[in-house]
C-alpha cells in the first residue's frame, strides 16, 4: 500500500511538472531593448502563468554574439524553443535551407495573420506557401534625418531625389559646410548604399536584383554605385571612427545637414537626446524612395526538435497578437508589423511610419537581413570598403555579382 502511494505521489509530481511547462526564448535584446522584451514575457506569463520562462539573452554585437552561440546549439541538436532572427533571408538562407525550422503557415492561417500582415511582408518571410517566422516589429531603413532649424538657417530643404541631394550638397559646401552628409562606420555606409541603390534603381529593380533577374553588372546597378560615390563625396572623412549615434549627434550640432539611418534614430533623438519630433529633429524618406518602405523586422521562429513545442507555439501566438505587438513596439521604438495597431500608444514619428507602412510599397533591407543570405551580407562590407577607397564602380559591381553567384541568389 505504501509503495502504491509513493508511486501515485511520484506520478502526481511528474504530472504537475509537465503541466507547469518551460519555455526558453533566445535573443540579443539587452540594455535599452530589454524592457520591450520583458513586456512580451510579462504578457506571456499572464496568459500562461504555469510556464517557467527562461529569457536567454546574449548581448553585444547587434546579434553577432548571439548568432555564434545559436549556431553551436542548432548544429549540436540542442536548439532553444524559439529564437530571434532578422526576418527574411537571414533566417531562411541559414536555417530553413538547412531543414532546421518548422513551417508556420498553419499558425498564420489559424491566427489570421495573413490578413493583418502586409502581403509584401509575408512574401519576404516565406518560401512558396510556407511562412518561417513571426515578425514582432518593423523598422524602416530608408530615412533621412535633419535638423529643421539648421536647414532653415542654411536656406535649403530636404532633397527628394539623389540628383537634387547632390545639388543641395554643392550649395551647402559653398556656405562653408565641409561635410553636408554624415556617415559612420562600415555598416552605416552599406546602409547608405542601400538607400542610394533603391532611390536610383526603383523598388521593382531592387527586388529583381535579389531574385537574380537583374545582375549587379547591369549598367543600371553600376550607375547606382557611381551615384553612391558622388554622395560619399559629400560625407565626412572620419566616417570609419564614428558609431551611428555619434553620426546622429552631428545632425543636432549642425556639423552636418543630413544622415541616412534607420528609424531607431528617432528613439535616440527623443529618448536619449530629449528632442521633440518636427522641431528638434526632422525626417523624410531617403531621396528617391518616397512611397517605398524599406523594412527590416525582428522575428521568432520554431526550430525542429525543440523540447517545449506547445509552449513555443503559444509564445509565437503572443508575438503576433495585437496586444503583444502594442506592448512591445512603443518601448522598442519600432512599429507593429500588423496593420491594425492601436496608434494612440505610439509617438509622433511612429504614427507617420505606421501610415507609410499601410500605404507604401514594401521592400526588404539588405543590410538588416531581409533580402540576401548571410553569406552575401558578411562579405559585402568589404566590397563597400574597397569601393569607398577606389571609386571603381565597375569593379565593385563585378565583385558584388561574384558574391551573389556564390550565395546562390536567383537560383
Amino acid at each position: 500500500m505504501k509503495k502504491a502511494l509513493l508511486i501515485a505521489a511520484a506520478l502526481a509530481t511528474a504530472t504537475s511538472a509537465a503541466a507547469a511547462g518551460k519555455l526558453e526564448i533566445f535573443s540579443w535584446w539587452a540594455g535599452d531593448e530589454g524592457p520591450a522584451l520583458e513586456a512580451l514575457v510579462k504578457l506571456y506569463k499572464q496568459k500562461y502563468p504555469s510556464v517557467a520562462v527562461d529569457n536567454a539573452t546574449v548581448s553585444g554585437g547587434a546579434g553577432t554574439n548571439a548568432k555564434a552561440v545559436l549556431k553551436t546549439r542548432m548544429l549540436g541538436g540542442t536548439p532553444p524553443d524559439s529564437f530571434q532572427a532578422h526576418a527574411g533571408q537571414e533566417l531562411i538562407g541559414t536555417w530553413v535551407v538547412a531543414n532546421r525550422m518548422e513551417d508556420l503557415s498553419g499558425l498564420f492561417k489559424s491566427e489570421g495573420w495573413d490578413k493583418v500582415f502586409p502581403k509584401d511582408l509575408v512574401r519576404l518571410i516565406s518560401t512558396g506557401s510556407k511562412a518561417w517566422s513571426v515578425p514582432v516589429n518593423v523598422h524602416r531603413s530608408n530615412v533621412m534625418w535633419y535638423n529643421p532649424a539648421k536647414l532653415k538657417e542654411w536656406g535649403v530643404t530636404a532633397p527628394k531625389t539623389w540628383p537634387e541631394f547632390l545639388t543641395t550638397c554643392t550649395k551647402l559646401k559653398a556656405k562653408g559646410l565641409a561635410a553636408p552628409l554624415v556617415v559612420g562606420e562600415n555598416w552605416t555606409q552599406q546602409h547608405l548604399w542601400e538607400s542610394v541603390a533603391i532611390g536610383t534603381l526603383g523598388a521593382q529593380n531592387w527586388e529583381n536584383l535579389w531574385a537574380g533577374k537583374l545582375k549587379f553588372t547591369d549598367p543600371k546597378v553600376v550607375g547606382a554605385f557611381t551615384t553612391f560615390g558622388k554622395v560619399m563625396d559629400c560625407a565626412n572623412k572620419d566616417a570609419s571612427g564614428l558609431s551611428w549615434q555619434q553620426a546622429s549627434d552631428r545632425i543636432i550640432s549642425g556639423q552636418s545637414a543630413f544622415n541616412i539611418m534607420g528609424d531607431w534614430a528617432a528613439g535616440y533623438f527623443t529618448t536619449t537626446k530629449k528632442l521633440a519630433p518636427n522641431t528638434g529633429f526632422g525626417w523624410a524618406a531617403a531621396p528617391g524612395t518616397t512611397k517605398t518602405f524599406v523594412m527590416l523586422a525582428d522575428s521568432f521562429g520554431l526550430p525542429k526538435g525543440t523540447k517545449n513545442r506547445a509552449e513555443a507555439l503559444n509564445w509565437l501566438r503572443v508575438l503576433g497578437s495585437k496586444a503583444g505587438q502594442d506592448a512591445f513596439n512603443p518601448l522598442k521604438g519600432s512599429i507593429a508589423a500588423r496593420t491594425d495597431s492601436d496608434l494612440s500608444k505610439y509617438n509622433t514619428y511612429s504614427k507617420s511610419a505606421a501610415a507609410d507602412w499601410k500605404s507604401n510599397k514594401i521592400v526588404g533591407s539588405l543590410v538588416h537581413g531581409a533580402v540576401a543570405p548571410e553569406s552575401f551580407m558578411s562579405a559585402f562590407g568589404t566590397v563597400i570598403d574597397q569601393f569607398v577607397a577606389s571609386r571603381n564602380s565597375a569593379g565593385a559591381a563585378a565583385a558584388a555579382q561574384q558574391l551573389a553567384v556564390r550565395a546562390g541568389i536567383g537560383k
